[in-house]
């Protein structure tokens, strides 16, 4: 139980300094994006880069920003991967009994968001395709506020935060993979089956090596990425794949996600972010601000989460289906359940692939919609975290 503990706390120290820095390149792209170095971003953003493949056979031509979201994020998704697979094994979600409080919490809060965006959006098929914007919860931001508050917070309830941000994450894999994969290539994709059936043989015969799971994976990567479905799903089979302990009771697992933190926190996350978070507010108006696309984000960011998270928490409890967190009172649950409308990085990345192909409009009130709940969210819960008990 020690070494979880402080597991636990060596991953809060990282969110929370992640979760700055993070905050600090999102507030970047939204300055350089409405100053003079507006066209400077786009441009940017737009450079191209190429990959070449013996002799030309296989290309791969995009530009930088979808590179970064193709790519870099598949690194951020090998990391959840790994997070996953560490807390399903052996950490606090590898019990059944530990695992009901988080795992309603994190459906209420996936599920109600959804259908108040859908709702506010009703009748317009290509708005619709962001339902599950406001699904997701950002755990770098979320956990960074509470980290910052200190003692204000119970550890039981970091604790819970981080594996209802973790179960969320899951829900949005899967969200990821069933609703946002198109143009099938069957070809690619039974490729892509064959890499992923090779790394479960490597583990059944006892393969440890990271390292020869992570080269598969890298083609994993190019067949997902050809075949249609989101790239970024490779990394999570990728580490879902890799062993959690050797023969000597070593785990790669917890190896690589201790190395890999700091490079997500203070490089991919950030590049992320300052990539997509950019949006030029001239010309924006009340109308922009309150249309339905950025206020069925909103609200499902600010209501929806709060009242899925905290209804279901709350109810759970009172029927006596689950255990409080210890020694937290119900204002520092409804705070901490506020904390995980936070959505941004997940929100906009769901967001880019709904959105994908659709005029640009949709594209800025998406992140007009994530940028706004996601500090409104993070303003109250930090409010109601700082009062007093």
């Amino acid at each position: 139980m020690e070494q979880i503990t402080q597991a636990f706390k060596r991953f809060f120290a990282a969110e929370s300094a992640g979760g700055v820095v993070l905050a600090i390149a999102a507030l970047a792209a939204l300055i350089v994006s409405n100053s003079s170095l507006a066209d400077w971003y786009q441009g940017w953003l737009s450079l191209q880069g190429e990959v070449r493949i013996a002799n030309d056979s296989l290309v791969l031509a995009k530009p930088l920003i979808l590179w970064v979201n193709d790519l870099w994020m598949a690194i951020f998704f090998f990391l959840v991967g790994l997070e996953i697979k560490r807390e399903f094994v052996e950490g606090e979600l590898s019990g059944p009994g530990q695992l009901v409080l988080p795992a309603a919490a994190a459906l209420g809060g996936m599920v109600l968001p959804a259908l108040i965006y859908a709702g506010i959006n009703w009748g317009d098929a290509n708005a619709l395709r962001g339902w599950a914007i406001p699904a997701a919860t950002d755990i770098a931001f979320a956990l960074g506020i509470v980290m910052l508050l200190g003692s204000r917070v119970e550890l039981s309830l970091k604790v819970f935060l981080t594996e209802v941000a973790i179960i969320d994450d899951l829900g949005d894999i899967v969200v990821i993979a069933i609703f946002y994969t198109q143009n099938l290539s069957i070809g690619m994709l039974l490729s892509a089956v064959t890499a992923g059936l090779l790394m479960w043989l490597l583990n059944r015969r006892g393969v440890t090596r990271p390292d020869v799971y992570i080269v598969i994976g890298l083609f994993m990567w190019v067949f997902v990425l050809k075949s249609g479905v989101h790239a970024t799903l490779a990394g999570v089979i990728t580490a879902l794949a890799i062993p959690m302990r050797d023969a000597k009771g070593h785990s790669p697992v917890i190896s690589l996600e201790h190395g890999l933190h700091p490079w997500v926190a203070f490089l991919v996350l950030p590049l992320f972010a300052f990539s997509n978070a950019g949006v030029a507010l001239q010309g924006v108006t009340a109308d922009v601000l309150f249309s339905p696309v950025p206020m069925g984000i909103v609200l499902g960011l600010l209501v929806g989460k709060a009242a899925g998270v905290f209804g279901t928490t709350m109810m759970m409890i009172k029927f006596g289906w689950a255990q409080p967190p210890s020694a937290a009172s119900v204002r520092q649950i409804l705070g901490v359940s506020i904390l995980c409308g936070i959505g941004f990085t997940m929100s906009l990345f769901i967001g880019g692939l709904a959105f994908a192909g659709l005029d640009p409009v949709y594209t800025t009130q998406l992140k007009i919609g994530v940028l706004s709940g996601s500090v409104i969210c993070g303003l109250l819960g930090t409010l109601l975290l700082l009062q007093k008990r």
